[in-house]
């Protein structure tokens, strides 16, 4: 297995790592769309993201990578297969799948042999692309370079988190959990605005003007270069420091909570910046609480928010803010603070006098 370098010895752009790390932690926020020049370390961060994170428990004959603890989610074949509950556990690794950019409907989602089926009533489902990534890491390079049906179909099983093929009556389903991450250089033409709202987060990168920095990224690809092997146990500790963070993170994301207040925060936040569409609300929140697993704990607080929208806005906004006047997290922190002030005067003047404040009704 060819070396992979280090995600935690990537100098600067802590905003894609940060997409990518919270994609990691909570896959069903939607993937990450990464916009930069070339050697900006787009890629490198794709595949060192995969590599950091922890191996996958699968039931061990399954072409799917079926997760033994959850059933309900099994492809058809486990289905059939395992109802008595009987079958083996192995581990492995994270996969990551390199999409190219020929790949073709048929290539992604998987095939049904129609003629086996007509001749010898056998049901035989030959794998996609999708089948491959789930429970892994689907890497689109020149994702605006993909056919648009194409992006379509991925955008679809990474929301939906599971494949379903029908062809002549016969369907077959699998599986689809995936963290979507999907690179491009803008120089090379756009994606559409419908499918660019599609992507969950969206980071804008650009190579780093400070000097040390490049001194850095230098020193550090020559030591990987000259010696793969040494320069990852240098960085052995910060890497299983952040995979287990990551797998933590996992275990209690679901479990984070928030209040009535934090979704009219988000839904004041986005209103007030004439976001389009409600997709981004719900990101802003799925983000939130994923930095919040993250950081370890269990609710969330208004910098999560900020935070989640510095990642979730950029793409959706028609001008102003992000473009103009590079709004970033501490002017969005402003921002929230500003509306959460506004809601506390507006529940005071509700509020009669004399009267208290119901606490579990704000």
């Amino acid at each position: 297995m060819a070396n992979i370098y280090p995600f935690t010895a990537i100098v600067g752009q802590e905003r894609m790592k940060r997409a990518l790390i919270l994609n990691a932690v909570y896959p069903r926020i939607g993937g990450v769309l990464i916009r930069g020049e070339r050697g900006t370390a787009k890629s490198t961060a794709a595949r060192a993201l995969a590599a950091l994170l922890p191996p996958v428990k699968v039931i061990e004959t399954c072409r799917f990578n079926c997760n033994p603890r959850h059933s309900e989610s099994w492809c058809t074949e486990c289905k059939e297969k395992y109802t008595d509950g009987h079958y083996h556990i192995t581990e492995k690794p994270t996969p990551f799948i390199n999409l190219p950019v020929s790949a073709t409907e048929d290539r992604v989602v998987g095939t049904l042999d129609i003629e086996k089926a007509i001749q010898k009533g056998e049901r035989h489902f030959e794998p996609g692309i999708l089948a491959s990534a789930n429970r892994g890491l689907l890497y689109i390079d020149e994702v605006n370079l993909l056919d648009d049906h194409v992006v379509d179909v991925l955008l679809d099983a990474a929301a939906m988190g599971v494949n379903n093929v029908e062809r002549e009556g016969i369907s077959f389903s699998h599986p689809a959990r995936f963290i979507l991450v999907g690179t491009m250089n803008p120089e090379e033409g756009d994606l559409r605005p419908q499918l660019l709202d599609r992507f969950a987060l969206s980071v804008d990168i650009f190579g780093l003007l400070d000097a040390r920095q490049r001194v850095a990224i230098m020193e550090r690809n020559l030591g990987f270069e000259k010696d793969p092997v040494g320069f990852l146990g240098e960085w052995q500790e910060e890497e299983q420091r952040l995979s287990a963070q990551i797998s933590r993170a996992r275990e209690i994301v679901d479990q984070v909570t928030y209040s009535s207040r934090d979704l009219l925060t988000i839904a004041s936040l986005t209103a007030s910046m004439k976001v389009d569409g409600h997709r981004s609300d719900l990101v802003i929140l799925k983000a939130a609480r994923a930095q919040a697993a993250f950081e370890g704990r269990y609710t969330i607080t208004p910098m999560d928010i900020a935070l989640a929208a510095e990642l979730a806005l950029p793409h959706r906004m028609r001008r102003g803010p992000f473009e103009t006047a590079g709004m970033d997290v501490t002017q969005l922190q402003e921002r929230i603070d500003e509306l959460a002030g506004a809601q506390s005067s507006q529940e005071e003047r509700a509020t009669p006098t004399g009267e208290p404040v119901d606490e579990k009704k704000k």
